[in-house]
């Protein structure tokens, strides 16, 4: 018996890097999978590559930001599906800049996504998982909620990531509800391919594996939160970073 058999996942951002592997990760182990993208070609792309029936994978063009598109896109999978047993809330942008020459656009365009996205998706599936009495959230936050230079706008919204999880966690557990966040660090995905050469060694160099993580590494990890094997796990935010830092 596969991971997921019988359960019905929903990975935002789900249509390329990170996102994408959660989606594949998921599907081999057996969900019915609802990929959210604003991206909506990519994302009805990605589910007709992976399962050409419709039967078990969904696309679905949303921009999490906006809370009607929100509800739509859970109404549509609430449609197709019946339920919703886990969420994992991938998406999320940089708009990366040093301090002093950040205007306020870039402050809220990050504020938006990865603030009030998570805000917006997590309560549309919390209220059903809460009435089901039965729920698995993921949250992606980052290496960098502690700080790096440049995105005090990022490192805000994934600092406040990791509160959030641990708030929801609180209130979740009378529900039978888990709520986990990862914290991925140097990751091979295009937002890591764009950062400056020198940079990108950098980082590295840093890790105690002396290169970077694939995203199928991060949705292993995902599974594994969102799966029976960590039905005692709560509240949590696990690093899966190579050694780039400890916690």
């Amino acid at each position: 018996m596969a991971k997921f058999d019988g359960r019905i996942a929903v990975i935002t951002g789900g249509a390329k890097g990170i996102g994408e592997a959660i989606v594949r990760k998921f599907y081999a182990e057996g969900a019915k999978v609802a990929i959210l993208d604003v991206d909506a070609v990519g994302a009805q792309q990605l589910a007709e590559n992976l399962d050409p029936s419709g039967e078990k994978v969904m696309g679905v063009g949303c921009n999490v930001v906006k809370r009607d598109d929100v509800k739509a896109a859970f109404a549509a999978i609430m449609k197709k599906f019946g339920t919703v047993d886990i969420l994992v809330n991938n998406a999320g942008i940089t708009r990366d800049v040093i301090f002093h020459k950040m205007t306020e656009e870039q402050w809220d365009a990050v504020m938006a996504v990865n603030g009030k996205g998570l805000f917006n998706c997590t309560q549309e599936a919390w209220l059903i998982m809460r009435e089901k009495k039965y729920g698995k959230i993921c949250n992606l936050s980052s290496t960098n909620s502690s700080g790096e230079a440049g995105q005090a706008n990022y490192s805000f919204t994934k600092a406040g990531t990791i509160g959030f999880t641990k708030s929801l966690a609180r209130e979740g557990g009378r529900y039978n509800i888990n709520v986990n966040c990862v914290r991925p660090g140097v990751i091979d995905t295009e937002m890591m391919r764009a950062v400056p050469e020198k940079a990108l060694e950098d980082y590295i160099d840093k890790t105690a594996f002396k290169r970077m993580g694939q995203p199928s590494e991060v949705a292993d990890v995902i599974a594994y939160l969102c799966s029976e094997e960590s039905s005692f796990v709560t509240g949590e935010e696990i690093l899966v970073a190579g050694g780039y830092i400890y916690r």
